[in-house]
């Protein structure tokens, strides 16, 4: 699906990550992983502007040098949505999609569902892809979040912890587990109106941003996918995902 509406691709990526600093621009086959990344999701057919946001001029530079488009953020944001909302307040667009900015494997369909979700519910304020956990390892791991869903396929809660939690164990080879899969959408008006909120309890508790929008009233589309992140949070990660490569 083709849109006529703008919708805009925003990567955030700071240089001080506390357990791989300088991410971004480490090496993976040869190029930095933020170039991989951005170039990535530019296939996304519905994107119509991608720029990376960034509090650093060496990833800023890295990004100009191979071609793309990056602007120059406040250090004093303490997550990617604030960020991203920072980077395209300006910006001619209707919709924004937060890409990751440690995923250098990111599937442009995912991006591509996530905008067309956005497009077609005019409700939808924000949306967010989540996939099936396919083993124990997954659910207990507090690393990979977790994530119940309604009927109607907005989200009910995001947790670290396994949710549901199930009472009766005979129940539980019925019950479906999902992880959230760290990417966002979100209308732009919607977005600029959320970062005026401060840090909520639940997302303080949980270390999870998207938990502000649910404290405060608001509701997440969720968009099932096949899709599988693999993100580079550490330099071991790093070196497994190069031998794949």
């Amino acid at each position: 699906m083709r849109s006529d509406k703008k919708i805009c691709a925003v990567i955030p990526a700071r240089y001080d990550s506390t357990r791989f600093p300088g991410k971004p621009l480490a090496l993976l086959g040869g190029k930095p992983v933020i170039e991989h990344v951005y170039k990535r999701a530019a296939k996304a057919d519905m994107i119509t502007e991608i720029m990376v946001a960034t509090d650093d001029e060496r990833i800023f530079n890295a990004v100009i040098e191979f071609g793309g488009k990056a602007v120059m953020t406040s250090k004093n944001h303490v997550c990617g949505t604030d960020r991203i909302a920072e980077a395209c307040a300006e910006h001619d667009c209707e919709y924004v999609i937060n890409v990751q900015g440690d995923e250098p494997l990111i599937d442009p369909q995912v991006i591509d569902s996530i905008a067309e979700t956005l497009v077609k519910d005019n409700e939808c304020m924000a949306a967010t892809p989540i996939a099936l956990i396919k083993n124990e390892d997954e659910l207990i791991n507090p690393n990979i979040v977790k994530v119940v869903r309604g009927n109607n396929g907005y989200a009910i809660y995001f947790s670290r912890y396994p949710i549901p939690f199930i009472r009766d164990a005979a129940t539980k080879k019925e019950q479906k587990f999902y992880k959230h899969i760290g990417l966002y959408g979100f209308n732009k008006n919607f977005l600029l109106q959320l970062v005026k909120y401060p840090s909520s309890s639940l997302e303080k508790a949980e270390c999870l941003e998207q938990l502000r929008i649910l404290e405060n009233g608001f509701r997440i589309k969720t968009v099932l996918t096949d899709y599988e992140a693999i993100g580079v949070d550490t330099l071991n990660a790093l070196k497994e995902l190069e031998k794949l490569l």
